[in-house]
């Protein structure tokens, strides 16, 4: 089961300027640019670019994104060209029609690009309906890419991941070409050295090497947890330490709270017992949470916990290819479920706090602002 990459659209706006931006390490980036919305009635919009991708290998495309912000966090339109990506390398057109709503707040569009390859955007146009019903243009900065784009800064757009902390990312360059769709220039960005992403059909079926069953599970555990990894992994240390409130956990602890609670399914489902002492000093704080987690998780990188994750779930795999359907059925002792639903609930737990993930990434505040004086913050 492969995680097929709509959260790539909750993740490519940025809102900050380039000098603020750190670096991570991924497989894809996109680029943006963000416009204030304000409707009174619902209004369609056509945005229209020029591109062409010279891919390294078949899990490599480039596509044109739009996403509409609606406030209070109502979901509003997106597309980002997913289900039909752009692998050609000659110039062509492409386009995403949609609708702004009523209670927009914001459009962002722009480009995007996944894996290794050579990647030219051109000639970005936006149309939008006027209250007479007319397609009307309406004014984009550098649409054409006639301002060269220099180091890691394009003039009017902003390119990078990770919501209001936009970073760059290492694996892929940006420059100016003069091999362009019209005009004397276009964008141009190459990836090298990126993970291999194979996002495959959406579909949940039992994983070779396992019983029906079990392999269904794991299906679904792999799924989620692939959810989380592409939600946190280019989060930046002031993203994964932030802390909403008082009362809230950061989200570098909530990532260990999913493989604590993971590795205790495992040794309660197939040893019949809870933590051991060595057990409970790795995994004992990050399964409560509370204050002391708070202070024991911040100031590690999203890698570690991504890290930790992947072992807990290698080991789960390595149990499960050991059991058979019928253990599902069989009862935990003196735990009220069988095995079938103490893994049911492993899943809807993770699911439960991804949840929480995507609450808390959206209400983080910029660094810069945590970070000034005083007198400018009011």
């Amino acid at each position: 089961m492969k995680f097929i990459p709509t959260l790539i659209v909750l993740l490519c706006c940025s809102f900050v300027a380039k000098a603020q931006q750190s670096q991570v390490s991924n497989s894809w980036t996109a680029f943006s640019q963000s416009i204030d919305m304000s409707m009174d009635q619902e209004r369609k919009f056509i945005l229209k670019a020029a591109v062409k991708a010279e891919i390294a290998d078949s899990t490599a495309w480039a596509g044109l994104w739009a996403r509409v912000d609606m406030k209070n966090n109502e979901n509003g339109f997106f597309d980002n060209m997913g289900d039909r990506p752009i692998r050609d390398p000659k110039w062509k057109e492409y386009t995403i029609e949609g609708t702004i709503g009523k209670n927009a707040e914001r459009l962002l569009i722009g480009g995007l690009m996944l894996s290794d390859g050579t990647f030219y955007f051109d000639n970005f146009s936006l149309q939008i309906e006027d209250s007479n019903g007319i397609m009307t243009d309406f004014p984009l900065g550098n649409a054409d890419f006639e301002k060269t784009a220099k180091g890691e800064k394009i003039d009017s757009w902003l390119e990078g991941i990770g919501g209001t902390n936009s970073s760059s990312v290492l694996e892929y360059t940006l420059e100016s070409s003069s091999d362009a769709f019209t005009g004397a220039h276009s964008l141009m960005i190459t990836g090298e050295g990126t993970e291999t992403m194979d996002f495959g059909p959406a579909e949940i079926k039992s994983e070779d090497g396992y019983a029906p069953q079990l392999g269904v599970l794991i299906s679904m555990l792999d799924d989620l947890k692939e959810r989380v990894e592409y939600r946190v992994k280019g989060m930046s240390q002031h993203e994964i330490d932030h802390l909403h409130d008082e009362n809230a956990n950061r989200i570098g602890a909530l990532v260990m709270h999913l493989a604590a609670a993971e590795a205790f399914y495992q040794v309660r489902t197939f040893e019949n017992r809870g933590f051991n002492e060595e057990e409970a000093k790795k995994w004992g704080l990050a399964l409560d949470l509370g204050k002391k987690a708070q202070e024991e998780f911040k100031g590690k990188p999203v890698s570690y916990y991504l890290e930790e994750f992947t072992k807990v779930r290698e080991r789960t795999k390595a149990l499960f290819k050991s059991a058979s359907d019928e253990w599902l059925l069989e009862e935990v002792p003196s735990y009220g479920m069988n095995n079938y639903y103490a893994w049911f609930h492993v899943m809807e737990h993770q699911s439960s706090h991804l949840g929480q993930v995507l609450f808390l990434a959206k209400r983080i505040p910029p660094e810069a602002e945590i970070n000034a004086p005083t007198e400018m913050k009011n």
